[in-house]
């Protein structure tokens, strides 16, 4: 690997010239600017970035700590932050916690100590290990998603109540009344959320979320699946279902279609993400759009502001989420019909 010495020599100027010429310190001639740049291309020479830190006190990288990045939902957030991060010259570095607690703490301590410029979090269930570790950092923070009470800093996330609220409310208006929820882990934030926004919407409507139509369950495709399958072998089992994901979703439509349960005939299925399989499902899937990708631009450029020093109040701000109505819901059988209590 060609060293800024070797450079130099090459061009026959001095070292401090060819950092001149990288870094736009010192005004240089274009003749020598022009010398420099070809033999920099020439020998494929890369400038230190832990050499260039040092000097400016900037790294030019983000930091981006996520509970686990093999779910979609991540991947679309993590592609917001990384477009918004190169179109203004920074990359980002991950550590991924694979819904572990100490793992993530852990990854989140080698971010730091790489020098990034500044973090983007989503704590989710890892909210309370993190929040001492946070709570004594200098870098610029910003919390994505899950806030965190304890830690002082911005904060953008999803609007999980009201999307709860958006696809129960779509059932209850179908005219379903034995309506089930397929929720995530208990520990998980984002699925009690949604599932609060559930409650609501059935309160709404004079109803409650009967405790055997709740079914907590990993916030995978077999997660969905297995409790589905619980809820359709019930004696009264639900004419609709929300998920809590698409994930879960999907796992709920195969095991209807196991079950010889047509969807939406016998059951309405709704999920939440609107992940782009979503719409490729047999049936396509009804659910709930975020602002994922958004919300990773709007990230990128709120922590780009706190890294140049902006001095604006806290920013705290829910993105809400958009219901996609496709083929997977529609009105229950007419003896399924009832009239919601308290109408």
């Amino acid at each position: 690997m060609a060293t800024m010495k070797q450079v130099a020599q090459r061009a026959g100027v001095s070292t401090s010239t060819v950092s001149h010429v990288i870094n736009n310190t010192r005004a240089v001639s274009e003749d020598v600017r022009t010398r420099v740049l070809a033999v920099i291309d020439e020998m494929h020479y890369i400038p230190s970035a832990v050499a260039r830190s040092l000097k400016n006190d900037k790294t030019r990288t983000i930091g981006v700590s996520v509970p686990d990045n093999t779910n979609p939902g991540f991947a679309e957030l993590l592609r917001g932050i990384e477009d918004a991060a190169f179109e203004v010259g920074y990359t980002i570095m991950l550590g991924n916690g694979y819904e572990d607690p100490q793992r993530q703490a852990a990854h989140l301590r080698s971010l730091i100590e790489k020098r990034i410029d500044g973090l983007v979090l989503v704590a989710g269930a890892a909210r309370d290990e993190l929040a001492p570790l946070l709570a004594a950092q200098r870098v610029p923070i910003v919390l994505a998603d899950h806030d965190i009470a304890a830690v002082d800093t911005d904060f953008i996330g999803l609007d999980h109540e009201q999307t709860g609220y958006l696809a129960t409310r779509h059932l209850v208006e179908l005219g379903h009344r034995r309506i089930a929820c397929i929720a995530g882990p208990r520990a998980q934030p984002a699925g009690q959320e949604r599932l609060a926004g559930v409650r609501r919407a059935l309160a709404e409507a004079g109803l409650q979320l009967d405790p055997a139509h709740l079914v907590h369950g990993e916030p995978d495709c077999e997660g969905g699946h297995d409790a589905a399958r619980a809820l359709l072998a019930l004696a009264l089992p639900p004419t609709a279902l929300f998920a809590c994901n698409d994930l879960m979703a999907l796992g709920a439509l195969c095991a209807a279609q196991e079950a010889g349960v047509a969807v939406p005939g016998q059951l309405s299925v709704v999920g939440a993400d609107d992940l782009g399989m979503a719409a490729f499902a047999m049936p396509r899937l009804t659910t709930v759009a975020q602002p994922t990708y958004a919300m990773g631009r709007r990230l990128t450029a709120l922590l780009i502001d706190r890294i140049g020093g902006g001095s604006l109040p806290r920013h705290r701000e829910r993105l809400p989420g958009r219901l996609v109505v496709r083929q997977s819901s529609g009105r229950p059988q007419e003896h399924e019909v009832l009239a919601p209590t308290g109408t």
